[in-house]
């Protein structure tokens, strides 16, 4: 049986906690790992490292974090996802919100699509899966 969201987010929170080095109290599930809590790129692969290990699942490289997206010309125009690349972006991450996103979806702005609402989303959907 899947942990309830409660525990997720708990879960999530001391893999944040020691894979960012932030204060428990900076852990919401609005905040964005780079804005609010200071992830790097270096620290998604720890972040997927450990949850990896936390909740004893695989994460296929670029399924949590999707990269390949951005590099596409098909799928981004001076500096903005495409119609095309928003609904790829939508379709590799259906754990994130895109609710704010459609009006201005600048490439910049992709960060604020990793929060950890969308960490536990994706946990979830993982767990549930299994």
């Amino acid at each position: 049986m899947a942990p309830q969201r409660d525990e997720l987010f708990k879960q999530v929170e001391e893999v944040l906690v020691d894979a960012l080095g932030v204060d428990e109290e900076d852990i919401s599930e609005e905040a964005t790992l780079t804005g609010d809590l200071g992830a790097e790129s270096i620290d998604f692969l720890d972040i997927v490292f450990r949850l990896e290990k936390k909740f004893s699942i695989k994460i296929p490289r670029g399924e949590l974090f999707p990269d390949d997206i951005v590099n596409n010309p098909d799928y981004v125009e001076n500096g903005r996802f495409t119609e095309a690349g928003m609904t790829q972006l939508k379709q590799a991450m259906p754990h994130a919100d895109f609710e704010g996103f459609d009006e201005n979806p600048d490439v910049s702005r992709m960060p604020e699509l990793f929060t950890v609402r969308t960490l536990i989303n994706y946990i979830e959907g993982k767990l549930q899966a299994a």
